[in-house]
């Protein structure tokens, strides 16, 4: 089976990839959804979360604050170390056995979106890296429709490789600037050339 590793800057198109592979009908996993489950309310890494940042960080129902979490690990290093220790080698062993379940299944491609793809040292266990990017014009102009502010997206980018060095270090890079149809024939190109 062939494995692919996607990363990508914030707002570049990761999502879109996920549907269109989803679409295609390759088993895909997204590393931001598993981290979703795995700090459901009341689970053992909210809990967690919950001592280390403190009442404030969650709800009265055990629901992690995202918000208020986010802002903390993104403005404090050693927060954010602490983050990750707690979420990254779950959601690692999460994604180790998805392929090993899509392997099992007879799956020819599955593929795991990871942000910090680079930034932890995963590209290995990967048989291709691709790159999700496009200009950081429209990446701006995405995250400000999101809400985001300019401030924030800053702060989350400085916290990642920048996308140039992403590119690369990639096999692959699909280039999202044009509408999701181009996205959609980059992926359509890259399955041929790997089936």
């Amino acid at each position: 089976m062939i494995t692919l590793g996607i990363t990508g800057g914030i707002g570049m198109g990761k999502s879109t990839t996920y549907q269109i592979l989803m679409d295609l009908g390759i088993p895909v996993v997204d590393t931001d959804v598993l981290s979703k489950i795995l700090t459901s309310p009341g689970s053992t890494a909210t809990l967690e979360i919950g001592r280390v940042f403190g009442p404030d960080s969650l709800t009265p129902h055990q629901e992690m604050r995202r918000d208020i979490v986010a802002e903390s690990a993104f403005s404090d290093p050693e927060l954010r170390a602490k983050l990750e220790a707690i979420l990254h080698p779950r959601i690692h062993a999460e994604w180790v056995g998805f392929l090993n379940q899509s392997r099992s299944s007879g799956a020819r491609v599955s593929a795991v979106v990871i942000p910090l793809l680079f930034e932890k040292g995963y590209e290995n266990e990967f048989n291709q890296r691709i790159c999700v990017a496009c200009s950081s014009i429209s990446q701006r102009t995405r995250l400000l429709e999101r809400g985001w502010s300019t401030e924030h997206a800053e702060l989350r980018n400085r916290n990642q490789l920048p996308v140039s060095a992403k590119m690369d270090r990639s096999d692959v890079v699909i280039w999202t600037e044009g509408a999701v149809e181009m996205h959609r024939r980059q992926w359509l190109r890259v399955m041929e050339q790997l089936y």
